[in-house]
């Protein structure tokens, strides 16, 4: 008999039908002679309800059904008669593929996120992890399926590089050599001539700088691939191997970027909304109980623009009032999360979309404002020097702090180089970048989005390590 899916089966009104489901035993309980089975294959969130009446299934065979174990069950679909479930199955024939002992990790209710990390292997079964990625699939699905309909190109850019995006320098090295026996010059530094690239290469920061070279040639490319980290950071914010999206679009400035910021992240909390409805309300009941207002909040209002001196000038005038922050907060300083989520959740009450932010905090390849202190951008506690803010755009969410990082890129070759100078950055791997500005540059703009980020917002998750199924983190590279 063809397998169905426990998600059609549950929707399915085709009662008396004969049916085969086959999945993994949530719940096994008996009753005066009649045993209730809960199934569930992971197509959806709902179990489906299997009455085992006596003498269907031997008496022994039956006993071995425990939480855990994975059977085959063949009978009829029936409207059923209890609260809450549409419909259930009548056993007619049980077969167990798999049997699981008393010793099974994910047996016992009410267990910790920590300790399910360590059986992430097994974690996947239960009902929150098994709503969290879906709804990770669904979020992928709708990146791709925004960007399709948009018009954008899907842009495949490396995972090894010579280059460090980020200019941070905290990249996992790739090499084939032997460790224990490294060549070096006279200076102490490693020979790599005789490794597999024939230069030190990585594991890239991002794709950003590759992917504006599709922009540059297909107008609007987006990427989506796994990048990599390697800061020691042990917060619920930080992983070592995670997931980005990174739009680049030529002739695209800065209100237009932060158009395209909204109205995509918008979109994927109405996908969410859309496709999984069952999910969410699962965690809004056990996880978070304002996950789904705060999602539908997303789409009602617009998200506040806001320049950083004035975002400076709030939180100071916060702090002159009484409001407590662990970090700084001056003109110059690079806001921590807990000057994000004050911003969001506690002065505008809606999503920030803060901008202009000074040079000196952010990366080599943002175009600068030329502002003058007569007439432009005026710092909080004294003016602004010209070029010295930049045409930043980050997106700032309740709970998540800064979600969305994005600029319009500076296309000027001379200013670029200058700024390139200025922080005493080594070239010799960009000489390709710099090139699309000595040939035919453009403007152009982009982002970068945190998939795991997104997914942490939209399911209402408190630590990073629990939206992605095999989490990287330092001293952490299991499964």
């Amino acid at each position: 008999m063809i397998r169905t899916k426990i998600v059609d089966a549950l929707q399915s009104t085709d009662y008396d039908k004969e049916i085969c489901i086959k999945g993994w035993v949530r719940t096994h309980r008996s009753s005066k002679a009649v045993d209730f089975i809960a199934v569930n294959d992971g197509s959806t969130i709902k179990n489906i309800q299997v009455v085992v009446d006596e003498g269907v299934v031997d008496a022994e065979t039956l006993k071995q059904v425990t939480t855990g174990s994975c059977v085959c069950i063949e009978g009829k679909l029936v409207k059923s008669p209890a609260q809450g479930q549409a419909s259930e199955i009548h056993c007619e024939n049980l077969i167990i593929y798999g049997l699981c002992g008393a010793d099974y990790p994910m047996q016992k209710k009410g267990q910790s996120f920590e300790y399910m990390r360590q059986y992430a292997h097994l974690r996947l079964r239960t009902n929150t992890f098994g709503a969290v990625m879906r709804i990770r699939h669904n979020m992928a699905m709708a990146i791709h399926t925004y960007f399709h309909e948009h018009g954008y190109f899907y842009f495949h850019t490396p995972l090894i590089t010579a280059s460090d995006c980020e200019g941070a320098g905290n990249m996992f090295q790739v090499t084939t050599k032997n460790l224990y026996d490294l060549k070096k010059d006279e200076d102490g530094k490693i020979i790599y001539n005789d490794d597999f690239f024939g230069q030190q290469t990585s594991l890239t920061v991002s794709g950003q700088l590759e992917g504006e070279l599709g922009a540059t040639a297909l107008g609007a490319i987006y990427t989506f691939g796994p990048t990599f980290r390697a800061e020691n950071s042990n917060t619920p914010r930080h992983l070592a191997e995670f997931w980005m999206i990174e739009p680049e679009i030529a002739f695209m400035d800065q209100e237009e970027l932060m158009d395209l910021e909204e109205d995509f992240i918008k979109y994927c909390v109405k996908w969410a909304l859309d496709n999984c409805k069952d999910d969410l309300e699962f965690l809004n009941k056990m996880i978070d109980k304002g996950l789904i207002e705060r999602l539908e909040g997303i789409l009602k209002d617009d998200f506040v623009r806001l320049p950083y001196t004035e975002g400076i000038k709030i939180l100071q005038e916060a702090k002159a009032n009484g409001k407590k922050f662990e970090f700084p907060c001056d003109w110059g300083d690079d806001l921590a999360s807990e000057h994000e989520r004050y911003l969001v959740e506690e002065h505008f009450k809606k999503p920030v979309i803060m901008t202009d932010y000074p040079t000196a905090i952010k990366s080599f390849y943002m175009k600068q404002n030329q502002e003058t202190a007569e007439g432009g951008s005026v710092g909080y506690k004294g003016c602004v020097a010209p070029g010295s803010t930049m045409q930043g755009t980050d997106v700032l969410f309740p709970q998540i702090g800064e979600i969305m990082g994005g600029s319009v890129r500076e296309e000027d070759y001379d200013k670029l180089m200058a700024e390139i100078n200025k922080r005493q950055m080594d070239t010799t791997h960009l000489w390709w970048y710099l090139d699309t500005r000595r040939f035919g540059t453009c403007p152009h703009a982009g982002f970068g989005l945190g998939f795991e980020r997104l997914i942490l917002f939209v399911t209402g998750m408190q630590n990073i390590r629990d939206v992605i199924p095999f989490p990287r983190t330092p001293n952490n590279a299991e499964f």
